[in-house]
């Protein structure tokens, strides 16, 4: 299994054969190192409907046939726009051919502002386990920290942890070290920070912070081989 990191929340899982992509927010990224008409993932994996996580899903779903997997909410959305769709919700737990996606809470908004400006709601935000190869890795999607994170860290031996630290929209870096040990992954990578001005955060700040784990600061592109 590889797993590497593209700037903002997108993350990039390669195995039993297949491309995953999560949050894949590439056009207008300007930390990514991804192009969004080079990309083919097989599935794309969202966390809630914000624009700067659905991203490029519907010209990256349609140009590759990508299977969908989205709170339910969202995923209806995207179906309206010709996408297969899968819709899940908060707790549920699917084994698809390439492992298993189960949606865990997040505390945050949902919505998703199509071209002409309005905002159509995208259900609950999440965070997502996804478990394939006997490693466990948990994307918490834009969230605050909150205390059921102990939960999802005590009933599942996390591998890696995508946790945001930019502040403003989600927790900041002290908070974000607090949910590392609540989670308590082997390994936790900071993400959603630097993209935009109000969000701009030092990851060695966060680092110094964490107990419990190694964090590893990754840049796009670098990746994490299991």
């Amino acid at each position: 299994m590889k797993v590497s990191f593209h700037g903002h929340s997108v993350v990039k899982i390669q195995t039993a054969g297949k491309v995953i992509l999560i949050d894949p927010f590439i056009s207008g990224n300007g930390l990514t190192d991804l192009v969004a008409s080079e990309e083919k993932p097989d599935v794309i994996l969202l966390t809630h409907a914000h624009n700067d996580h659905v991203g490029d899903t519907v010209e990256l779903a349609l140009r590759n046939n990508s299977q969908v997997v989205a709170p339910v909410e969202l995923a209806n959305y995207l179906a309206g726009q010709g996408v297969e769709t899968v819709g899940m919700n908060l707790g549920g737990a699917k084994e698809f051919e390439f492992g298993t996606v189960k949606y865990t809470k997040a505390f945050h908004s949902s919505s998703y502002t199509t071209p002409e400006g309005d905002a159509i709601y995208g259900g609950m935000p999440a965070g997502i386990l996804f478990k394939a190869e006997g490693k466990a890795i948990y994307h918490a999607g834009d969230t605050e920290v909150f205390g059921d994170m102990e939960i999802i860290g005590n009933r599942n031996e996390i591998d890696l942890a995508f946790v945001p630290i930019g502040d403003f929209f989600t927790m900041g870096p002290d908070d974000a070290a607090y949910a590392v040990e609540l989670i308590k992954p082997k390994t936790v990578v900071p993400i959603h920070y630097n993209t935009f001005p109000p969000i701009n955060q030092d990851p060695e700040y966060f680092k110094g912070l964490v107990k419990g784990a190694e964090v590893k600061i990754m840049q796009p592109g670098d990746v994490i081989d299991y």
